[in-house]
């Protein structure tokens, strides 16, 4: 119960630096608002690989790389784009900062519900 607790935890946490990253009176910039997409899709391809892909075999297989490789893709996307933002003027730097961190929180929170809830066993995600 601990740990559902220390994950929701993290995921406000970062959600506050990203909304004080674009609603402080010095930065008044809503744009980074588009990485909820990234928080939203990151996990997607993975989840769909875990539904489609069998686990009795330990070799690799090409659909959980190919997911492993589009879920990299939207994590250095989400952190490419405040950097983006910043370097064309769209938003300030120290914006850029506080939405870097929240993307830090974040994706390090869903990276825990993973590691947490992605056993087959009883206690998994998978059966919800």
């Amino acid at each position: 119960m601990a740990i559902i607790l220390h994950l929701s935890f993290g995921g406000a946490i970062g959600l506050m630096f990203l909304m004080l990253g674009c609603a402080l009176p010095v930065y008044n910039a809503y744009w980074p608002l588009f990485l909820l997409f990234f928080y939203i899709l990151a996990p997607i391809p993975y989840c769909i690989s875990r539904r489609v892909v069998d686990d009795t075999d330990s070799a690799s297989n090409a659909c959980k790389e190919l997911a492993i490789f589009l879920t990299t893709g939207i994590v250095v996307s989400a952190f490419g784009l405040p950097v983006i933002f910043a370097r064309a003027h769209v938003m300030a730097w120290g914006a850029c900062a506080l939405v870097l961190a929240g993307n830090i929180v974040i994706f390090a929170t869903i990276l825990g519900f993973f590691l947490v809830f992605g056993s087959n066993d009883d206690f998994s995600w998978q059966q919800w």
